[in-house]
C-alpha cells in the first residue's frame, strides 16, 4: 500500500514537469514568430509595394471554347524632371515606336506636365511587356538621370509600367448574345474594376469576382525594381471562380444563324429560340435573332440589351391549350375521347363577347380540340373545371411564377386569379392563353412535363463552377423541378402533340425517323388597351429518337406583321423543323429511317446545301459589286477633285495673269512718253 500511495503522489509531479517544459516550448514559437513578424512589419522606409489584383473567373462552352475573360490594363508613367535632356528626342522616338502612340502627342505631354505624367492609359498586356523591356534598355542607354529624392536619397526615376484596371473581353464577338450579357466598369480608387450588369454575367458575379489581391512589399534597387529576399512579404493573388456551360459553341453558332435566316425571311422583330434536355435541363442552346457585341455596345442594340427568354411577357395563345386540357385530364373530368359540341365555330357567351374558330366543326373530341386548335372546344373543357382546380392546375406547370432558369432577371408572369377564374367568361378566355401573361421559358419548362413523365424540368445554362485549384461546384437552381401531371396524363397529352404535328397545325415540323410533338400558337398583340393586326407566333414541343435523346425545344417569333407569314405555321414550326435537322446533323439526335427515307434525306440535305452555297455566292457577288461601286464612287470623288483643284489652280492663274495685265496698262499710263522724259535743251 505505502508503495502504491508513494507511486500516487509521484505521478503529478511527472505530468507538471511535462506540462512546464511543452508549455516554455510553445511560448518560445510563438516568441520567435512575433518578432519575426514584427520585423517584416518594420521593414527600412525606402519600401514599396507592387500590387497584383485577382481577375474576374471566365465563362466557358461546353466545348472547352473562352465566352468571356478578363485581363489586365497597365498605364505607362514618367518623371519628366529626371529625363536627360540631351536625349530627349530618342525616348520619344522609342516610346512612340513600342507603344503605337504618334511622337507629337508624347512630346505635347511631356511638355505640358512636370512630375510624375501618365503617358499612356488602358495598355494591354503585350504593349506592357514591351515597354517593360524598353525601360530596361532605356536605363543602358542612360536616357534617365538620378535625383534626390525627400529623404535625400539619389533615386533614378525611369518608365514605369503598372496595372491600373480591368477589361473584360468577349473574344467571339456576339455569340450567345444576350445570354452572356455585359458588364461596366467600377473605378476602386486608382483602379478599374468590372461588375456584371445583365445575363451570365450579373447571374454570377459572386462567383466570377471572388477575388483576392496579391502583392509584393519589399526594398527597391537603384532601379526601382523590389528585391525579393527574406524580408520580402508577398501574397499570392487568387482570381474568381469560371463558369462552364452547358451550351456547345457549335450547336449554339448554328440555331443563331437560323434565327438571323427566318428573321429576314419572316420579316419578325425577333425571334428567339431554345433546346434542353427533357429529363436534365440541361440547356444545349438559347438563342436569339437580335444579337450585340457586348464589348463595343451601341445606341441600335439597346432593344436586344435585354434577354427576352426570361423578359419578355405576351399572351401565349393557343399554346396554352395542351396545358388546360391536361388540368381536365388529371381531374378525370373528360378523356381525350370524349365529344364536345363546338357550335360551329362560334360560341355567344355574352352579348359583347363571341368565341370564334378558325376552322368550322359541329363537334370534335377532346384530342381533335387541340389538334385543330378549337377556342370554343377548350373554353367548355375548361367549364368542367372549377376556377381554384384551372388556377392551381396551371399553377403547377410553373405559370404565373419564376421558372429559375439561371439569368440575371425573371419576370414572373401573370395569371388570374381563383376569383376571376370562378367566371366563365375569365375561365374560357385563360384556356385558350388570352388574358394571362408568361414569359418563353416559363412556357418552354411546362411543354417539358409532357416529354418527362409530368415532371417539369428548370432549364440550366450553367453546368458548373470552378476554382483556380481545380475545384468544381455545382450551382443549385432557385426554382426547383415541378411535378405537374402524372406520367399517364403527360403520355396522354404527348400523344395528342404528335398528332398535331402529323394531322394538325404542324405539319411543317415532320422529320422522319423521329418522334415529334408541338403546338402552335398565334396570338395578337395589346397596344393601347386594343389588339393590333401583329402577332406573336410560337411552337413549343419535342424531338426523340428511338436512342434514347430526348429534348425540348422552344420557338418564338416577336410581333409578325398580318400581311406576311404571321401564323406559327409559317414562321415558328419552319423554325423548329430547321433545328432539328442541325440536331440531326451534329449528332444529337439519330433518326431511324428506312433505305429510302435516308436517301430522300440527304437528297434534301444536298439541296440545302446547295441553296446555301447559291445564296453564299450571291451574297459574295453582291458585296463584291458594292465594293466595286463604292471605290468607283471614290475614283469619281478623286478625279472631280483633281478637276476641281486643276480648275481653281488655273482660275488663280488667270486671275493672277489678269492682274498682271492690269498692273501693266496702268503702268503704261503713268510711264513718260520719249519726248516728255528728255528735257527740252535747245
Amino acid at each position: 500500500m505505502k508503495n502504491g500511495k508513494k507511486e500516487f503522489r509521484q505521478k503529478p509531479y511527472r505530468t507538471l514537469i511535462l506540462f512546464s517544459v511543452l508549455t516554455l516550448a510553445v511560448g518560445a514559437f510563438l516568441i520567435s514568430v512575433f518578432k519575426t513578424s514584427l520585423k517584416h512589419r518594420n521593414l527600412p522606409p525606402n519600401t514599396a509595394t507592387v500590387h497584383d489584383r485577382g481577375l474576374r473567373g471566365s465563362i466557358i462552352s461546353k466545348d472547352g471554347y473562352t465566352l468571356s475573360r478578363s485581363g489586365k490594363t497597365y498605364q505607362a508613367t514618367i518623371f519628366t524632371q529626371s529625363l536627360n535632356p540631351d536625349k530627349k528626342d530618342l525616348f520619344i522616338k522609342l516610346f512612340s515606336i513600342y507603344s503605337g502612340i504618334s511622337t507629337g502627342k508624347i512630346a505635347k505631354i511631356i511638355k505640358k506636365h512636370k512630375g510624375y505624367t501618365v503617358l499612356a492609359k488602358k495598355l494591354d498586356n503585350a504593349s506592357a511587356v514591351r515597354l517593360k523591356s524598353l525601360a530596361y534598355r532605356l536605363r543602358r542607354l542612360n536616357v534617365f538621370v538620378s535625383m534626390k529624392n525627400k529623404r535625400g536619397m539619389r533615386v533614378l526615376y525611369g518608365l514605369d509600367i503598372s496595372e491600373n484596371g480591368e477589361k473584360r473581353f468577349f473574344p467571339l464577338k456576339d455569340t450567345l448574345s444576350p445570354v452572356l450579357g455585359y458588364v461596366r466598369n467600377r473605378d476602386d480608387g486608382r483602379y478599374t474594376k468590372v461588375l456584371g450588369v445583365k445575363g451570365l454575367e450579373r447571374r454570377y458575379e459572386k462567383y466570377l469576382g471572388r477575388v483576392k489581391n496579391g502583392f509584393i512589399k519589399g526594398m527597391r534597387d537603384v532601379g526601382g525594381t523590389i528585391i525579393r529576399n527574406k524580408n520580402c512579404i508577398t501574397q499570392r493573388r487568387q482570381d474568381g471562380m469560371d463558369v462552364h456551360l452547358n451550351i456547345p459553341l457549335k450547336f449554339q453558332r448554328r440555331v443563331e444563324m437560323i434565327l438571323s435566316d427566318m428573321k429576314n425571311l419572316t420579316q419578325a422583330q425577333e425571334i428567339i429560340a431554345g433546346v434542353m434536355e427533357s429529363h436534365t435541363g440541361k440547356i444545349l442552346a438559347l438563342a436569339s435573332s437580335e444579337r450585340y457585341r457586348p464589348d463595343h455596345i451601341t445606341q441600335k442594340d439597346v432593344y436586344a440589351l435585354n434577354p427576352k427568354f426570361s423578359e419578355f411577357l405576351y399572351e401565349p395563345g393557343s399554346v396554352m391549350k395542351p396545358i388546360t386540357l391536361s388540368v381536365a385530364l388529371k381531374h378525370h373530368v373528360v378523356t381525350p375521347d370524349t365529344w364536345f359540341d363546338t357550335s360551329g365555330g362560334r360560341l355567344k357567351i355574352s352579348e359583347k363577347y363571341t368565341i370564334k374558330d378558325d376552322e368550322i366543326y359541329d363537334s370534335q373530341t377532346a384530342t381533335d380540340i387541340i389538334v385543330h386548335s378549337s377556342n370554343v372546344g377548350i373554353s367548355k373543357i375548361a367549364w368542367r373545371l372549377t376556377g381554384k382546380e384551372f388556377h392551381d392546375g396551371i399553377q403547377k406547370f410553373g405559370l404565373g411564377k419564376a421558372s429559375g432558369i439561371d439569368l440575371s432577371r425573371e419576370l414572373p408572369g401573370k395569371i388570374k386569379n381563383t376569383h376571376l377564374l370562378e367566371n366563365k367568361l375569365h375561365r374560357a378566355n385563360q384556356s385558350y392563353g388570352y388574358g394571362m401573361l408568361a414569359t418563353f421559358a416559363q412556357l418552354w419548362k411546362a411543354y417539358s412535363a409532357f416529354n418527362n413523365n409530368g415532371i417539369a424540368v428548370t432549364p440550366r445554362i450553367v453546368e458548373y463552377l470552378q476554382a483556380k485549384d481545380g475545384k468544381k461546384y455545382m450551382p443549385k437552381p432557385k426554382t426547383p423541378n415541378l411535378h405537374s401531371v402524372d406520367s399517364r396524363t403527360a403520355n396522354q397529352i404527348k400523344k395528342i402533340l404528335k398528332k398535331v404535328v402529323s394531322d394538325g397545325t404542324g405539319k411543317a415540323a415532320i422529320f422522319p425517323g423521329l418522334e415529334i410533338g408541338g403546338k402552335t400558337g398565334t396570338a395578337h398583340i395589346v397596344e393601347h388597351r386594343h389588339y393590333i393586326n401583329k402577332y406573336n407566333s410560337s411552337f413549343y414541343g419535342f424531338a426523340n429518337d428511338n436512342k434514347g435523346n430526348k429534348y425540348s425545344i422552344g420557338v418564338l417569333a416577336i410581333r409578325l406583321d398580318k400581311h406576311h407569314m404571321h401564323f406559327a405555321s409559317q414562321s415558328a414550326v419552319p423554325t423548329f423543323k430547321k433545328i432539328v435537322s442541325a440536331l440531326v446533323e451534329m449528332g444529337y439526335l439519330k433518326p431511324d429511317l428506312t433505305k429510302l427515307q435516308e436517301q430522300k434525306l440527304q437528297a434534301e440535305e444536298k439541296r440545302r446545301r446547295e441553296l446555301a452555297k447559291r445564296k453564299q455566292q450571291q451574297r459574295t457577288k453582291e458585296i463584291k459589286a458594292k465594293l466595286r461601286r463604292e471605290r468607283e464612287e471614290i475614283r469619281q470623288k478623286q478625279k472631280l477633285k483633281r478637276i476641281m483643284m486643276k480648275s481653281k489652280q488655273r482660275k488663280k492663274v488667270l486671275r493672277k495673269a489678269k492682274r498682271a495685265k492690269e498692273t501693266d496698262k496702268i503702268r503704261q499710263k503713268r510711264r513718260p512718253t520719249p519726248h516728255e522724259a528728255i528735257p527740252d535743251l535747245f
